[in-house]
């Protein structure tokens, strides 16, 4: 029902500004999916300015068009979605944050349709998972990042872009068993940081364990961890090396390259993907637009896989009613 503007019939710089120009419409009718922004910024420790990622992404992304020759496949054609805008944050309370998330994310919910969420700093990632755990109880989670996320506070705060996947935890919002992050690299405050996340029952790939055992491995180990579980995906842009995303808050050298970050996503196909998110996007380090181009074809191939088990959940009741 609803897909992106023709580019070849509407020039890209004309009309509103929205991801891939899709329609900018707020419902849950005749849609699969939706793209939502959540510019909250204010529980980052570092650089600032993420609440500015979403319209920064939407700026770039029109240059997207509707095949993938990569997945082969023409993803409007199986299925339908809108840019739903952005969730109204309350800057500096991040309680009262995750209270508007839960309430923007429950109508999408309730009818099965895949948000994808453009962040923002890290923090918000828990409003989505208090919300996926209403809808679905604890959930999976693959999460890319070059920081688990997992330090119980900073500067004293429980809620800052560190500690989400913590909290997430003592929550009870992730099942923990079918849980794995990826990507963990760069100087650390001690030992523990990367213990506490396997101690709290996250299986753990850091990045030069990533180079040591390939692509082909991990995508194993994610699809052995996660099996048939709904499974939310978190994927910080700084897991993608600064020569790749520099419009980021904490970068971390030694990251996947700009392919290699588009094929993390390519691999996740046939999990059970109930949502996704991709945060940390800071557009005054942003030179040229690297980060954006690359965030908006992340976001692209994430939309591509909903797609791609619309057409298979197709040919299965194909293939069932032409079964004698």
């Amino acid at each position: 029902m609803y897909k992106p503007k023709d580019s070849s019939q509407s020039p890209r710089f004309c009309g509103v500004r929205t991801f891939m120009r899709l329609e900018p419409i707020k419902t849950t009718n005749g849609i699969d999916f939706a793209v939502l922004g959540v510019p909250f910024d204010t529980a980052a420790s570092n650089r600032t300015g993420q609440r500015y990622g979403p319209q920064h992404i939407r700026n770039f992304s029109v240059l997207l068009r509707p095949y993938n020759p990569d997945m082969d496949i023409d993803i409007f054609a199986y299925c339908s979605g809108v840019d739903y805008g952005d969730v109204d944050v309350i800057p500096g309370n991040a309680l009262r944050t995750y209270d508007r998330i839960v309430e923007e994310l429950r109508p999408l919910l309730k009818k099965n349709i895949v948000p994808i969420l453009m962040g923002g700093d890290h923090s918000i990632t828990l409003g989505h998972l208090r919300a996926f755990y209403e809808r679905f109880g604890p959930v999976a989670l693959v999460h890319f990042d070059s920081h688990s996320d997992t330090w119980d506070h900073y500067y004293g705060e429980k809620y800052m872009h560190g500690t989400p996947f913590r909290r997430a935890v003592e929550e009870g919002l992730l099942d923990v068993n079918h849980s794995i992050q990826v990507g963990m690299r760069g100087p650390l405050y001690s030992a523990d940081d990367l213990e506490d996340a396997r101690r709290l029952g996250f299986e753990v790939i850091p990045m030069r364990e990533v180079r040591q055992i390939g692509f082909s491995e991990v995508m194993r180990r994610i699809h052995q961890r996660v099996g048939n579980k709904p499974v939310f995906v978190s994927y910080d842009i700084d897991f993608v090396d600064p020569a790749f995303a520099p419009g980021t808050g904490t970068p971390e050298v030694g990251g996947p390259t700009s392919y290699e970050a588009l094929e993390y996503v390519r691999g996740l196909d046939g999990l059970n993907i109930v949502g996704f998110d991709l945060v940390e996007v800071l557009p005054a380090y942003d030179s040229g637009e690297m980060t954006a181009i690359l965030a908006s074809a992340i976001i692209y191939e994430m939309i591509t896989l909903v797609a791609l088990k619309k057409r298979r959940a197709q040919a299965n009741r194909l293939s069932t009613a032409t079964t004698p």
